[in-house]
């Protein structure tokens, strides 16, 4: 044997030798120890394929397992009763809406739009997309959302046999039933199956019923276009349905609308050219359902949309019926509202013959401030004229009804003006019009209301706020800081939705959308002291089957007590004195504020007793288009502000809904004005040109001269007639020494809203 034999008998005899697995850091192969003894890939790819067949052996089971079961479409269909507060019947509503047409009675390319959109596969797939319901069963386990990946089968079968529930077992059910079905059905009988059954909004069960609704013709009537709508439409009927989609849902649908088309030429089933000229074709406007006419519809709508988002029920669940909603509404407050609107301002219209009366949509909110119950609500003159309620619309700005927000968040923050000051009612301000605001990034520098300067320049918070002074609230924001007064906003109850920058000084003048319930969040919690006020129109709800738990309407503090009695004794100088002086009665006690916007498209006008909460609206919407109109030379006057029809309706609603109630008077007993301010510095006021964003001289608030300080107005501003000269400055001098409420002279411009 030669030395490399032995060297290599060597080397075999250790090997044997050795421990196996052993590692000595020479390229040996180490011992596996703790837990990676049990994951190696071999043990991984065994459990994944045993895995894999258990799965398939479950399957199989379920398929022997389940039957097809009887179908429930119309045997569960119930209908739901509304009723008032006192338990008197509002409306029922729940008849089926469907009329069962054959296929051949929707044309091929409609077919062809809702395949293209919900399952291009149809015509191959086996009924069942198993990775849209792996993904749908995952969703819906890890709280993701509702299940989807649904084919046409799958819903077919889901709107036939079983019910609209998101749970993981009827997902199991739909995915062996429609395994059944679309072995034992003819595809073209499926897809009849499933235009026949699905709920498209507005009642509307079916194709046929859905173009009626929507278009006003049969289904075989029906173009590419509108059938293309009506496929997008079904992802979310309540959402999508063009005559009250937000701008949002506007745009999520004609994303769906485009994506049938684009679909339909990669499917071969649409001509490219052919597509490049098709439109989206508008629906008309929906009808009220028999029974639903006047306020009945408006208050059934708000009752729907509360119902479906506390429970996360959608549109086709509700439609289902069995539901007994009692509602907050009072009938005796209803029909006070109702004969408000009718006496103040629909008598005063001429909606055939004066193009801007026909512009006019009101809306109005009643609130009990301390159960937050709706007790009253007006949507419109009628859901035939105008579907979407006036009440719940989002697309106007609030205006100068979000200005004791403003304030409220200075109170809350402790904030101080530029001179280091605490903001206090008696705080002093600058009331020059189209003053340039101090210590902001961004310029602005609003005008008053008839560009008149007050104070002379300087003048308190409570004046400011009575006449409503968009110079002095554009630069308390910035003093508070716009962020801060968004969250105390939120905080009070309204809504943060798109297009409401936070570092914005013009959102002092209420520049966020909004609508009548939200702002009478925000008074209510003003008039709770303070305690998280959520206004709800439903007081009860039952349902045979599905539970039902209420949100509390009244929850904790949102704001201090001080802050909200210190903001209502601000507010009560506004009627006593101020803007909203029309609505001061010695029937009851009142605090409140006028909002009117750019262009005067919206006039709000929202008060409160310590029994009631109102805000009443008026809209300028240009009939057929939506678009923003101006109000003014409603019913022939001048500028609808919200001192006049709103500020009408309000008192005229109020003293008939507190009519034989023993009114009590405001517990402000926290309020707190602050100390009397002086000014700090003599400075006159800036002569800076409208568009300037420089500061004043000094840098800080303008300040009057020593003389400007005295109780006495100027000889200007107290002619006889009573107007200020329209020669000079047009300037208003409140004594800023003084602590009260009520000014020691108002101006006669008193009652004229500021934007």
């Amino acid at each position: 044997m030669g030395r490399a034999d032995a060297r290599r008998a060597q080397q075999q005899r250790s090997a044997r030798r050795s421990p196996r697995g052993s590692a000595d850091g020479k390229g040996r192969a180490g011992k596996r120890t703790g837990i990676r003894r049990f994951f190696t890939w071999k043990k991984i790819l065994g459990t994944f394929f045993g895995l894999m067949l258990l799965g398939m052996a479950a399957l199989v089971g379920l398929y022997f397992y389940v039957d097809e079961p009887d179908p429930n479409a119309e045997a569960t269909l119930q209908s739901n009763t509304y009723k008032y507060a006192d338990g008197t019947i509002m409306a029922r509503e729940g008849k089926m809406n469907r009329e069962i047409v054959t296929l051949d009675k929707v044309p091929q390319e409609v077919r062809n739009a809702f395949i293209a959109i919900e399952n291009k596969s149809f015509y191959e797939d086996q009924g069942v997309d198993f990775m849209g319901v792996a993904r749908g069963l995952f969703n819906t386990a890890t709280g993701r959302g509702k299940a989807g990946g649904s084919t046409i089968t799958q819903q077919y079968v889901k709107n036939f046999y079983l019910t609209q529930d998101q749970t993981a077992t009827r997902k199991v059910k739909e995915l062996v039933i429609s395994l059944k079905v679309d072995q034992r059905m003819k595809k073209d009988d499926i897809l009849a199956g499933y235009l026949n059954t699905s709920y498209f909004g507005r009642g509307a069960y079916g194709i046929q019923a859905a173009s009626q609704a929507y278009y006003g013709v049969d289904s075989s009537k029906l173009t590419l276009e509108q059938g293309a709508y009506l496929a997008a439409l079904l992802q979310a009927p309540s959402d999508y349905d063009w005559a009250n989609a937000s701008e949002r849902g506007k745009k999520l649908v004609m994303i769906r609308f485009n994506g049938v088309l684009d679909n339909m030429v990669e499917m071969g089933a649409l001509d490219k050219a052919k597509r490049d000229t098709l439109k989206f074709q508008e629906p008309v406007k929906p009808k009220p359902a028999p029974g639903l006419e006047g306020q009945k519809g408006y208050l059934k709508q708000a009752a729907d949309a509360e119902l479906r988002r506390q429970t996360d029920m959608s549109a086709a669940e509700l439609q289902a019926g069995g539901w007994e909603i009692i509602l907050n509404i009072d009938p005796k407050k209803q029909a006070a509202l109702e004969k408000a609107v009718d006496d103040e301002l629909e008598s005063k219209l001429d909606r055939k013959d004066r193009p801007v009366d026909a512009s006019v949509q009101a809306g109005a909110t009643s609130v009990d401030p301390k159960t937050g119950a709706i007790v009253a609500m007006y949507g419109g003159t009628g859901m035939a004229d105008h579907w979407a309620s006036n009440a719940l619309r989002t697309d106007y700005q609030p205006g100068s009804t979000f200005k004791p927000v403003v304030l409220a968040s200075a109170l809350e923050t402790k904030a101080v003006t530029q001179d280091k000051k605490p903001i206090t009612p008696n705080a002093l301000y600058d009331g020059t019009s189209k003053r340039p605001v101090v210590g902001s990034k961004i310029p602005f520098n609003p005008q008053n209301q008839d560009n008149k300067n007050y104070g002379d320049p300087m003048m308190t918070v409570q004046e400011a706020t009575n006449y409503s002074v968009n110079s002095v609230y554009a630069q308390m924001i910035v003093d508070v800081k716009p962020q801060n007064a968004k969250k105390t906003a939120i905080q009070l109850g309204m809504k943060d939705r798109e297009g409401w920058p936070e570092d914005k000084p013009a959102m002092s003048l209420g520049t966020m959308s909004a609508n009548t319930v939200e702002m009478a969040a925000v008074y209510a919690t003003l008039d709770n002291h303070g305690k998280r006020v959520t206004p709800s129109i439903i007081k009860s709800a039952k349902h045979s089957v599905r539970a039902f738990q209420k949100v509390e309407s009244v929850g904790s503090q949102a704001i201090t007590r001080e802050t909200a009695d210190t903001v209502t004794k601000v507010l009560t100088g506004v009627v006593n004195d101020g803007s909203g002086k029309a609505v001061k009665s010695s029937a009851y006690e009142a605090a409140g504020k006028t909002g009117t916007t750019e262009s005067n498209v919206s006039a709000w006008f929202t008060a409160y007793t310590p029994e009631l909460v109102t805000v009443v609206a008026m809209f300028g919407e240009e009939p057929g288009t939506g678009k923003q109109v101006t109000l003014t030379g409603t019913a022939g006057g001048g500028r609808a502000g919200g001192s006049s029809f709103p500020a009408e309706i309000w008192k005229s609603y109020t003293l008939a809904a507190l009519k034989g109630v023993n009114t009590a008077k405001f517990d402000l007993s926290e309020a707190e004005m602050g100390a009397v301010q002086t000014p700090s510095r003599s400075s006159s006021p800036s002569n800076s040109p409208s568009g300037s964003t420089s500061p004043s001289p000094s840098g800080s608030q303008l300040s009057p001269s020593p003389d400007a300080s005295k109780v006495s107005p100027s000889p200007d501003a107290s002619k006889s007639s009573g107007k200020p000269d329209p020669t000079k400055s047009g300037s208003v001098k409140p004594d800023p020494t003084k602590s009260s409420a009520s000014p020691p002279v108002l101006p006669p411009f008193q009652q004229q809203d500021q934007p």
